[in-house]
C-alpha cells in the first residue's frame, strides 16, 4: 500500500483525537514529502545526523519534532542550526540538558516547547525520567524562560502483546492530569505523546493526543 493510502487510512482512524506524527527514522526525502502531501503535519526525527541531512531535501513544509535520545546526542542537538530547525523536543529527561537548552535558545531568541520523557516502565537501559521524579523535574524546568514544558511523552516497554503497554500509558496519563491540575507557572500540559505503530490504538484509548507512527506509514524500516 502506498504512503498516501496509509496516511489517509490512519488520519480517518485517528480523527481529531490526536496528531498523527510521522516517525521518519531512515526514511528518504521523497517518502517524507509524500507523507506531508497526504496530510501529515508533524515529522519526528530520532537522529540529529539524519535531521541535518534530510531537512534541506524535503520540499514540503511541516513541523519537526526531535524524538530521539537527548542523552546520547546532547552536543549535536544543541547546535544552533539544529535548534533553528526543531519545533519541539519530545525527549527531555534531565535538568542539565534543559538548562543548556535554555542558554542556547536564549541566544536564538527562541522559546523551545518540550515534552518530558517518562520512563514509565523503569527500564534501566532506556532514557527517560522515572514516574516518581517527573513532577520535580517539571517544576525545575518551569523556572527557565526559554524552555517551556507543554506535556509528557513515553515509549512504554517492548512487549510481545501490545495490550501489555496499557498500564504504562495509563500511568503516564495520570501523571499528565496530575501536573495539569497543579497549574504550575510556565507549564502548559497540552500534549501527551504515546504509542507507535503496534500500540497507537491502545495509547489513543488511554488519552494520547500525539501518536508517533513510522512503519504503518512508510513500511518496513531500512537499516541505518
Amino acid at each position: 500500500m502506498a504512503i498516501k493510502d496509509n496516511v489517509n487510512k490512519l488520519l480517518k482512524e485517528v480523527g481529531e483525537r490526536a496528531i498523527l506524527e510521522a516517525a521518519a527514522k531512515t526514511r528518504e526525502a521523497r517518502e517524507i514529502d509524500e507523507a506531508i502531501e497526504s496530510g501529515i503535519r508533524v515529522i519526528g526525527e530520532n537522529y540529529v545526523s539524519e535531521l541535518k541531512k534530510i531537512y534541506p531535501l524535503v520540499k514540503n513544509k511541516a513541523e519537526w519534532h526531535f524524538i530521539g535520545s537527548t542523552k546520547t546526542q546532547k552536543h549535536d542537538l544543541l547546535k544552533k542550526k539544529v535548534l533553528e530547525i526543531v519545533d519541539m523536543i519530545e525527549t527531555v529527561d534531565s535538568v542539565d540538558f534543559a538548562f543548556e537548552l535554555n542558554k542556547r535558545c536564549r541566544g536564538l531568541s527562541k522559546v523551545m516547547p518540550v515534552l518530558i520523557e517518562v520512563n514509565s516502565a523503569k527500564e534501566v537501559q532506556k532514557s527517560g525520567v522515572y514516574p516518581e521524579d517527573v513532577v520535580d523535574l517539571v517544576k525545575k524546568i518551569a523556572k527557565l524562560s526559554r524552555v517551556k514544558v507543554v506535556g509528557l511523552m513515553t515509549m512504554g516497554p517492548n512487549v510481545d502483546n501490545p495490550e501489555e503497554t496499557r498500564p504504562y500509558f495509563r500511568l503516564t496519563k495520570k501523571l499528565f492530569d496530575d501536573i495539569k491540575g497543579m497549574k504550575i507557572e510556565n507549564v502548559e500540559m497540552e500534549y501527551l505523546s504515546m504509542g507507535m505503530s503496534d500500540t497507537y490504538r491502545i495509547a489513543l484509548e488511554e488519552g494520547a493526543n500525539i501518536v508517533r507512527i513510522g512503519t504503518t506509514i512508510f513500511g518496513p524500516r531500512r537499516q541505518r
